[in-house]
């Protein structure tokens, strides 16, 4: 049976990392599996884990009275998912739904803030991994919202 420290060496998340660094943050990993439908995570739920998503496709989901879960973004193999437990209060603010079979691995948030909070450095590490996605993930919403695709009615 492969350890989570060489799962999660495979994972692009942690590339460039090094195997110190990945060994320390894999006593905070756990492998898991969720279902096609299943609900990985609520809104309003604490956000006690993160997730790299390993294989599989989690919709990201907004609930609208009017039309029920409304899905505004999804997230593939090779990606992040859950960046709530970074900010105070650490609280959901979507659903995240498996579209299909997902395998994943979780981080304990507590652990890995703690752990952060110990090695500035490694804090600092994973910091700048997070940056991107949400900067790639803002500029797909704002895009999104401006409707820069739609017609024009110039």
């Amino acid at each position: 049976m492969r350890e989570i420290a060489d799962i999660l060496g495979e994972h692009p998340f942690v590339q460039g990392l090094g195997p110190d660094a990945v060994r320390f943050i894999a006593g905070c990993a756990r492998n898991v599996r969720f279902d096609p439908g299943q609900y990985i995570y609520r809104e309003g739920e604490e956000a006690d884990y993160f997730y790299l998503i390993r294989h599989g496709t989690a919709a990201l989901e907004l609930f609208d009275p009017a039309r029920g879960p409304v899905t505004f973004l999804t997230v593939k193999t090779g990606e992040i998912l859950g960046v709530s437990w970074l900010v105070p209060p650490y609280r959901r603010r979507y659903d995240a739904r498996c579209v299909e079979l997902t395998r994943a691995i979780a981080f304990d948030c507590r652990c890995l803030r703690d752990k952060c909070e110990a090695d500035h450095d490694l804090g600092y590490e994973l910091m700048k991994r997070f940056l991107p996605p949400l900067l790639e993930r803002l500029e797909a919403a704002r895009l999104q919202s401006a409707d820069v695709y739609g017609k024009s009615d110039r």
